[in-house]
This record gives structure tokens, C-alpha cells and sequence, in this order.
């Protein structure tokens, strides 16, 4: 069971991050991210983030690439949101849920046409 002060942490942190990539990220490699997830370690010092991006496949890797370069920057305004004693060290993931979930819905109503 995760503590109530870590739940807060986390969602202040996906919150933080989510508003940073919208507002302040200049890089024109970053196209439409989300950030569904973020889980900071016990200790503050890791955080783990995941995020949805939508486009081609070429397009999800330039913009996990430049996310991946752009940790310190997110990191710095993410220590500038969030008062912690420390800030963590981000780790990017890809979050492929909303993609699953819609080839999942799509199949779903193939097989309703289907009965009809």
C-alpha cells in the first residue's frame, strides 16, 4: 500500500510535469505528450514517468528522444513546481495504454458488426 504523502508527491509530480511540457518545452521534436504516470522512488531520489505520445512511429521515438535530452531542463522546472528536499532523477517510459486500448475497442466493434 503507497502512503498518502507518496500519492501526493506523485501526482504533484505528474501534474508539474504534465504543465512544463505543455507550456515552458520549446523543442519542436516534442509533438503531443501526455504524462500519464509518474511513481517517485521512497527515497525522492528516482522518479519513474510515463508518457503518451501520440503520432507515427517515427515520430514517438524523435519525441522520446528529445524528451530523454531534455531530462535536465524538465528536472530544473520540476524542482522549481515541487518543493522537495530533493528532486528526483527522472527516468522516461513509454506509456502504450491508449494505443492498446484502441486497437482493444476497434476489435471489439468488428466482432459487434459481426452479429449483426
Amino acid at each position: 500500500m503507497i502512503p498518502d504523502r507518496t500519492k501526493r508527491v506523485n501526482e504533484a509530480c505528474r501534474e508539474a510535469l504534465g504543465e512544463i511540457l505543455h507550456g515552458e518545452m520549446k523543442d519542436p521534436r516534442i509533438g503531443f505528450v501526455t504524462v500519464t504516470k509518474a511513481e517517485v522512488s521512497p527515497d525522492l531520489q528516482q522518479a519513474k514517468v510515463w508518457v503518451s505520445i501520440l503520432g507515427s512511429e517515427e515520430e514517438v521515438e524523435e519525441t522520446l528522444g528529445a524528451l530523454e535530452k531534455a531530462k535536465g531542463f524538465l528536472r530544473k522546472k520540476l524542482g522549481q513546481r515541487v518543493r522537495l528536499r530533493y528532486t528526483p532523477e527522472l527516468k522516461i517510459y513509454l506509456d502504450r495504454g491508449a494505443e492498446i486500448s484502441e486497437k482493444v475497442q476497434d476489435i471489439l466493434h468488428d466482432l459487434e458488426e459481426e452479429q449483426i
